[in-house]
């Protein structure tokens, strides 16, 4: 028996169709340090098409790729419905990456236009004559970009184009945008999403059990648009007819509080170090964070102290969530069992997440498979119609198991789908045929009233193999001790893990994304150009 329901392709056409039909009225809106500009969904949905003519106009076709070098601002957001809905590529280009890498991606991925912020004109025009394939320079903005010689200006482009652009019929499955990994390894790696995945990504997204958009929400993705889709949010909260509050460069923790308080935002997402800076900064400002019903945290393990205190200093929820660029990046968020009681909340809320509905996951040791039952630890692998299958002309077979793809992060699971991951597979430190949980200690270290920041590598050991070397950043003023810290840590971890050697630095160099970045660590450690004190 055949089903008789009618097959309509799953596209980015038809999320940017009904937002701009159904919420002609929702805002987007870019803050511009002073004052904010705003547009409705229909102003929004009538450039785009203007974007899409014009981009039409100069040669781009089916497939092509089409690069943004832009903060979220609003027009990222036409160029995130223009560029796949007209049959070409979106590829959004990561604003922090070093000028080799940047140059990587471009000319790998074969980008024939970009479109790019006057304000970033200057890091882009540094690797701008290697760039092979590209055509066009679009800029927004009207600022100086004589260092990219002869370029199209965004806001003439459209004025030069009319309403009423024909959107071709696209195939649910072909290419809608890519992104490129973070390279903490080797070279970075794209990843391409097609319109299908993104379209049940933003389902999955708008759900109540995972982001419950409304149109009724008023989202700030402090998450760059570059990373991951800006965790979907652009596409979903459309889908949803929520407002957006874009905050352009004005990422730091004073216009971030204040964006959210003029502005009544409900809802944002960003990494760990951006809600450390806006908690340090509400502890010592007036701030009105009573807007916000729910604050999403991940790309690293967020710390509980982090979450308690948001939680009983301003009653602001964080909740945790778990993916990565290959998994769209959606695959687990941190809400709490029905079941479970007020004490035991934050237990639950400080786990890495409970894997979504849509994504199947595994553990594995080799080609064994190990139970759900939150004691055996092996690889995560997860599968799904949002998760890539492969990589964009990188043949990489080793990241991929049997149909599942192998995330690189080591952990447990229990019955109840609880992942908590206790390492990346590169991280993990082996001491004396035990494994220590670098993740652990540093959450566990941030945890101390007196540590803003704490990371902990493996190092060799002539007894053990192996040991933590911790790497803490302390708040200004604070006298604590390596021995206080190790006391701190001895109550709260298992006493063998704590570590013996210490280094006090200014900051956790991060990754383009705002991860740790722990090879930068390794490299500093190995070139004696961390001061190491050896206690205990």
């Amino acid at each position: 028996m055949q089903s008789t329901m009618q097959d309509r392709p799953l596209t980015i056409n038809a999320i940017f169709e009904h937002g701009r039909r159904v919420h002609a009225e929702s805002e987007v809106v870019t803050f511009m340090g002073e004052g904010s500009r705003r547009a409705s969904y229909g102003e929004v949905a009538e450039r785009a098409e203007k974007l899409a003519a014009a981009l039409k106009r100069l040669g781009i076709g089916e497939g092509d790729r089409v690069g943004t070098f832009l903060w979220n601002e609003q027009e990222h957001m036409e160029a995130y419905f223009a560029i796949p809905a007209m049959s070409a590529v979106l590829h959004t280009l990561n604003l922090r990456l070093f000028p080799d890498q940047l140059t990587y991606i471009i000319n790998h991925a074969e980008d024939r236009a970009i479109i790019v912020d006057d304000s970033l004109v200057p890091l882009l025009a540094r690797v701008a004559p290697d760039l092979k394939t590209v055509e066009h320079f679009i800029v927004v903005g009207d600022g100086d970009a004589s260092a990219l010689g002869d370029v199209l200006r965004y806001e003439e482009l459209l004025a030069s184009e009319e309403i009423g652009f024909e959107w071709p019929e696209i195939e649910e499955r072909s290419a809608a945008a890519m992104c490129y990994t973070s390279g903490t390894t080797g070279n970075p790696k794209g990843v391409v999403y097609s319109h299908r995945s993104t379209f049940l990504h933003s389902l999955a997204v708008c759900s109540g059990s995972v982001f419950a958009l409304t149109e009724r929400d008023r989202i700030l993705p402090i998450v760059p648009m570059f990373h991951a889709n800006a965790w979907g949010l652009p596409y979903a909260g459309w889908m949803a007819g929520s407002d957006f509050i874009m905050p352009s460069r004005f990422l730091q923790a004073e216009p971030l509080c204040r964006l959210m308080a003029d502005e009544r935002v409900t809802f944002s997402g960003a990494v760990p170090t951006i809600w450390s800076d806006v908690l340090r900064y509400a502890e010592k400002n007036p701030v009105d964070l009573s807007s916000i019903r729910m604050i999403i945290c991940g790309g690293s393990a967020v710390p509980r102290s982090l979450m308690e205190r948001f939680q009983v200093r301003f009653g602001v929820k964080i909740i945790q969530a778990w993916g990565m660029t290959e998994t769209s990046p959606l695959a687990a968020m941190a809400f709490p069992p029905k079941e479970c009681c007020d004490e035991e909340l934050m237990d639950w809320r400080a786990k890495t997440g409970r894997i979504r509905h849509g994504v199947d996951l595994r553990i594995t040791d080799g080609d064994q498979v190990l139970p759900w039952d939150g004691t055996a630890v092996g690889e995560i692998e997860v599968r799904g119609p949002w998760i890539t299958a492969a990589y964009y002309g990188d043949d990489t077979p080793e990241k991929f198991h049997d149909g599942w793809l192998r995330t690189g992060d080591v952990g447990t699971v229990d019955s109840k789908g609880f992942i908590q991951i206790t390492d990346r597979a590169k991280d993990v430190i082996k001491s004396g045929g035990e494994w220590i949980s670098t993740v652990e200690l540093e959450t566990t270290l941030m945890a101390h009233p007196d540590v803003i920041e704490a990371a902990v590598i493996g190092v060799p050991d002539e007894k053990w193999d192996e040991r933590p070397l911790a790497c803490v950043v302390l708040r200004e003023g604070a006298d604590v001790t390596a021995d206080q810290l190790r006391a701190f840590l001895a109550e709260r971890v298992a006493k063998w893990w704590v570590p013996e050697r210490w280094a006090f630095i200014d900051e956790v160099p991060k990754t383009s994304v705002g991860k740790f970045d722990k090879k930068v660590l390794r490299a500093r450690r190995e070139h004696n150009e961390l001061q190491v004190i050896e206690v205990g």
